[in-house]
């Protein structure tokens, strides 16, 4: 073997760095060595994302970037996964000569073919449009930071009509819920404390394999696991979401009460436009539903400004929306016109400069709202789990109230050391748009507020 350090850049969503875990899980069984040292790397892999416009082009530009390394540095070949590479793979292996070989979403199985093929003197490999095959059971995987994410599903049905994923992720394919299981033991054995669940979909987590939605009786099985602290759930649809799941997020003390359901937009002919499986009706009512159910739940969610045919009307209905439901974290993208899809022939196309214009109109109210209700936490004691050191005395963390990456932190003051993956409690004392401000409260008891 004249390669053996490998090294995996992951771009795009939490679902890319699961197929990078994976990809890293088997060159690790292959005898191979993961650095992050691109310097000494023989092999470099860029997991790209293709979802939209500002993905493609961050891709593209890492792309290049790493043809650097291979044309003056010791990398030998240059792969590309993810995607990207599916969706693209003709243009890259065309148009950007350092690249010897694309990986498809559905074929990291044979990224050691593809090396060994390279090594026998092949080159522009191509492993792809196997779109649909099942997700790696066998493969263990090898990071075990305190958070991890878990994958329940891979692909989509609902094919609203902007999204390309459906072309290069397959149909939905839910994992069987022992596998799952499985899975997430062997994390918590490694020392993971929160698992996050995602899929494309979660809220139809079931209903291919087992005929009914499953995502219920998934959370109360996870919620038996004696070491896992935190079960969170990111991408739940709207359309779908049962009694059953609610009253799991409800009554399960290790699922946390928060919710991420991506909403795209609240007018109904927008929604219908977008092939969105549900209403605006629906929506309220489902939040209502939520709100009055789950005390203290946090709901986040994303919307689309600038979709075909989205007029001044269309935006202050959303916008007004936003301002009367108030939620606790929001993001907002501008529509993508993505070759493929059936909104990219749409008339009506808005223009670029209205569609920021929009996104910032609704970034701007929701980092009022966020600020507001951020200001309602001080005093309060969360639980929270310890990430990162900021500074000496200073800690990062996380409450229930945040995912990472997308949400905000919480600085933690405190004169003792704490560990990092670390549960404490922490006494909010001030706030930011987006943060919190506390000090670790080791004097807890059950006369505080805690949350």
């Amino acid at each position: 073997m004249t390669v053996k350090n490998i090294s995996i850049i992951t771009l795009g969503c939490s679902k890319n760095e699961i197929d990078s875990e994976l990809m890293a899980g088997i060159l690790k069984e292959n005898n191979y060595t993961i650095t992050t040292s691109l310097e000494k790397a023989d092999i470099i892999v860029v997991n790209t994302c293709g979802f939209i416009q500002d993905a493609k082009e961050e891709s593209i530009e890492t792309i290049w970037e790493m043809t650097k390394y291979k044309n003056n540095g010791t990398c030998k070949y240059l792969l590309l996964a993810g995607c990207l590479a599916e969706r693209y793979y003709k243009e890259l292996l065309d148009e950007i000569e350092e690249i010897d070989g694309i990986i498809g979403t559905g074929n990291i199985k044979d990224i050691i073919n593809v090396i060994n093929s390279l090594e026998k003197g092949q080159n522009k490999i191509k492993k792809i449009k196997n779109i649909d095959e099942k997700y790696l059971e066998d493969v263990k995987r090898i990071s075990f930071k305190p958070t991890e994410y878990v994958r329940i599903s891979e692909g989509c049905n609902n094919y609203c009509s902007y999204c390309i994923i459906p072309k290069v992720r397959g149909k939905y394919r839910s994992r069987k819920m022992e596998d799952i299981l499985e899975e997430v033991n062997y994390l918590v054995n490694n020392g993971v404390k929160e698992i996050i669940l995602i899929a494309q979909n979660t809220t139809d987590y079931g209903i291919d394999l087992y005929g009914e939605y499953k995502l219920a009786d998934l959370l109360n099985e996870l919620n038996k696991i004696e070491k896992l602290q935190w079960i969170r759930l990111l991408y739940l649809y709207p359309d779908n979401f049962t009694k059953e799941l609610i009253l799991a997020i409800k009554n399960n003390k290790k699922v946390v009460k928060y919710v991420d359901i991506p909403l795209q937009h609240i007018s109904n002919p927008i929604l219908k436009k977008m092939n969105r499986r549900t209403s605006k009706e629906n929506i309220i009512k489902l939040i209502n539903i939520l709100r009055k159910e789950i005390p203290n739940i946090i709901i986040r969610t994303t919307f689309i400004v600038g979709f075909p045919g989205e007029d001044e009307i269309h935006f202050q209905e959303l916008y007004d929306f936003i301002n009367d439901i108030k939620f606790d974290k929001l993001g907002v993208f501008t529509y993508s016109r993505e070759e493929g899809t059936p909104a990219y022939g749409f008339d009506l196309q808005v223009n670029e400069k209205i569609k920021q214009n929009r996104k910032n109109k609704l970034m701007e109210l929701q980092q009022g709202i966020s600020y507001k209700l951020n200001q309602q936490k001080i005093g309060k004691i969360y639980l929270a789990l310890v990430e990162e050191i900021h500074e000496k005395g200073v800690y990062i963390g996380r409450t229930y109230m945040d995912s990472p990456e997308i949400d905000g932190v919480v600085y933690i003051y405190s004169d003792k050391k704490i560990n990092i993956g670390q549960y404490i409690h922490v006494r909010i004392t001030d706030c930011l748009e987006y943060d919190l401000i506390g000090e670790m409260n080791d004097e807890f008891s059950k006369q505080d507020n805690y949350v």
